[in-house]
């Protein structure tokens, strides 16, 4: 991401790093999710430009080229940083998409700035999920990665071969003594604390009409994607017949394909 990479730095003091590939507007905003970065929807960038569009992946404060160890965790700064980056790149309201904590974050930016949201897409997102167990399990495993690797070969040998470990692997910082992650294994567990809770209210406020993407394999029940879409105000679904909660990375055609034809429909 470094060729097309800019960086903003916000009152707190924290460094956000994104990247803008050219086309025209309406702007599309695309968040990952947590442990990820912009780099893992480069693929989901290109296809958008080659269609005329312009595109920025943020990386969310705690990742990849943004400030490792921020501040502020809080679901407020995470708002507030993409808030900051389209005021100072989009000439009006960007089509924000977000997968997982990014589809949080975009919810929670669509409920406090309806202005700058002019459709909204969700990618395995939904109100808030998980608890402090979870997040003391996911932060356990980071920390027991033996990093740094001494070649991408073997963190693959390490963690696994699947389509999220190689975008991890791919977005590893390459130092002198090898592949480092791009994160903090603590700060992954009081950003995933922040997205557990509940935002009943704040999703209830969202006016941008709203697409719930979900994949075959994801990681919500039926019943939490009927409760979430139900109480949406503008909200509709899309079911992938493939791919897991990272179906941007192992369902791709699907995702793109679904993606571009909602946000296309109001251009």
């Amino acid at each position: 991401m470094r060729e097309c990479q800019r960086e903003l730095r916000v009152a707190d003091g924290t460094v956000i790093a994104y990247c803008v590939i050219g086309g025209d507007s309406p702007t599309v905003v695309i968040l990952h999710g947590l442990a990820g970065s912009g780099r893992e929807f480069l693929p989901t960038a290109h296809a958008l430009a080659l269609a005329g569009r312009r595109v920025i992946l943020i990386d969310q404060r705690g990742h990849g080229g943004s400030t490792t160890i921020p501040v502020d965790t809080s679901r407020r700064a995470f708002v507030d940083d993409v808030i900051q980056v389209i005021d100072a790149e989009a000439t009006g309201p960007v089509d924000l998409v977000g997968q997982s904590m990014g589809a949080h974050t975009a919810m929670l930016v669509g409920a406090t700035r309806p202005d700058l949201v002019r459709r909204l897409v969700l990618l395995e997102g939904n109100q808030g999920s998980g608890d402090d167990a979870e997040a003391a399990s996911l932060g356990a495993f980071f920390r027991s990665w033996a990093t740094p690797y001494a070649s991408p070969d073997a963190a693959l040998t390490a963690l696994g071969d699947s389509a999220l470990t190689r975008a991890w692997i791919a977005d590893m910082d390459v130092r002198a003594d090898g592949l480092h992650p791009r994160f903090d294994p603590d700060v992954m567990t009081a950003i995933l604390e922040t997205v557990a809770v509940p935002h009943w209210e704040e999703w209830q406020r969202v006016a941008a009409p709203t697409l719930a993407v979900y994949a075959a394999h994801g990681m919500f029940t039926e019943a939490q994607k009927q409760q979430f879409v139900g109480r949406g105000r503008y909200a509709t679904r899309v079911d992938l017949a493939s791919g897991s909660h990272d179906a941007h990375l192992d369902a791709f055609d699907e995702w793109i394909a679904v993606l571009g034809a909602f946000i296309e429909e109001a251009r």
